[in-house]
């Protein structure tokens, strides 16, 4: 069985209809992964994950697994999986990311990069074969290979040093990955990341780069890191414009609402970030007829639901004005409530995409729903 099926495509935009396949189950794309960057989606329970927010892939992060609780540990439990008790798939980023965002903290060499535990100080050294070993043993379906990712306002020779940088580490790590075997009863699947920050001639020569590899999927890295939404728009369809349509797509660290209609509509078939959960603990949360402060004093006395058409069982159980409540008493169950929320969210808003896919009008119910998702209420 391939490892994706693309299913349709919209007539009037790049949106596609697919399925990914792995040996912890199917992926119906476009979709939206919780981030469970420690082995946990902050304040969200497993069962509520499956069964009310209905998620089917979710994230770890291979930087903070690595520190803690640390491989050795991983390895004990049977991965990642058994670890936290997830049966759905699990997707692992690098830990480029993290260990790029620790400026103060970290030396890049060309072996990889040398940086200090933000824990307990410790020297450590990421280089793309570690990373790939550490990967191996968390144990994700799908694991990313070790990057550099470049600043969104980076000048255009610096752009140009880390994409090349991050080609001759993606040889590396398909170097190690294809030497080395799957370390649990399950396949693992390597995805190499688009690089070239916000240049089109750069990106390009990324994606044909990587194409030429005939790896399982892909990602596109690098955005959502300063640049304007129109630049990170541009760059998808200029790197869509040249990877295969027969392997998934997944945009990586992407975003509100709207970034992730509009990364669809332009070919775009797999999203993480952290915003449904960061946000929902900061009182904000998204619904389908706009964004929501938690925290402004228009709710103190609305004793209607969270949210009359949401799809969870918190939007029905808990009234506007108790949710607010428990925000301004700095209670958990608020920062959970609105979690919930916005996951359940993120998850039907991918789902009615991939419906309107189908049904072959998804340009026009894009455009009425981007107008209503993006009102301030």
């Amino acid at each position: 069985m391939a490892f994706f099926n693309l299913i349709h495509t919209d007539p009037q935009s790049a949106a596609r209809a697919g399925v990914v396949h792995t040996d912890h189950g199917d992926i119906l794309t476009p979709i939206f992964m919780p981030v469970g960057t420690v082995g946990t989606v902050k304040g969200v329970h497993k069962r509520d994950l499956i069964d009310d927010i209905h998620a089917q892939i979710i994230l770890g992060n291979t930087y903070h697994l690595y520190l803690r609780p640390g491989t050795n540990i991983l390895h004990q439990a049977g991965g990642l999986h058994r670890f936290e008790g997830w049966t759905k798939p699990i997707l692992t980023d690098s830990g480029g990311y993290q260990v790029f965002s620790l400026t103060q903290i970290r030396k890049m060499i060309e072996e990889g990069v040398r940086f200090s535990s933000h824990i307990d100080g410790r020297k450590l050294l990421f280089t793309p074969e570690s990373v790939m070993d550490i990967e191996r043993q968390i144990g994700a379906d799908i694991m990313m290979a070790f990057d550099e990712c470049c600043p969104g306002t980076a000048d255009r020779t610096y752009a140009t040093e880390s994409m090349n940088r991050t080609h001759r580490w993606l040889d590396r790590c398909i170097a190690r990955f294809d030497s080395t075997d799957d370390v649990y009863d399950y396949h693992q699947h390597l995805f190499p990341i688009v690089q070239g920050c916000v240049y089109p001639d750069l990106r390009q020569e990324a994606a044909k780069r990587l194409r030429d590899l005939d790896r399982d999927g892909y990602a596109i890295g690098g955005l959502a890191v300063g640049e304007p939404a129109e630049k990170m728009y541009e760059m998808i369809e200029v790197v869509n414009d040249i990877l295969p349509e027969n392997k998934p797509r997944y945009l990586m660290g992407v975003g509100t609402p709207w970034n992730i209609l509009e990364g669809i509509e332009r070919g775009v078939d797999m999203f993480d970030c952290v915003m449904p959960t960061r946000n929902g603990r900061n009182g904000m949360i998204f619904t389908r007829n706009g964004v929501m402060n938690m925290r402004n004093k228009k709710w103190e006395s609305d004793f209607t639901p969270l949210d009359p058409e949401g799809t969870s069982y918190v939007d029905a159980q808990y009234t506007r004005a108790y949710v607010r409540h428990l925000i301004h008493s700095d209670e958990m169950l608020g920062l959970e409530i609105l979690s919930i929320h916005n996951l359940a969210f993120y998850l039907w808003l991918v789902g009615e995409a991939r419906q309107h896919i189908l049904m072959g009008d998804f340009r026009s119910w894009k455009e009425d729903t981007l107008r209503r998702v993006m009102t301030r209420l």
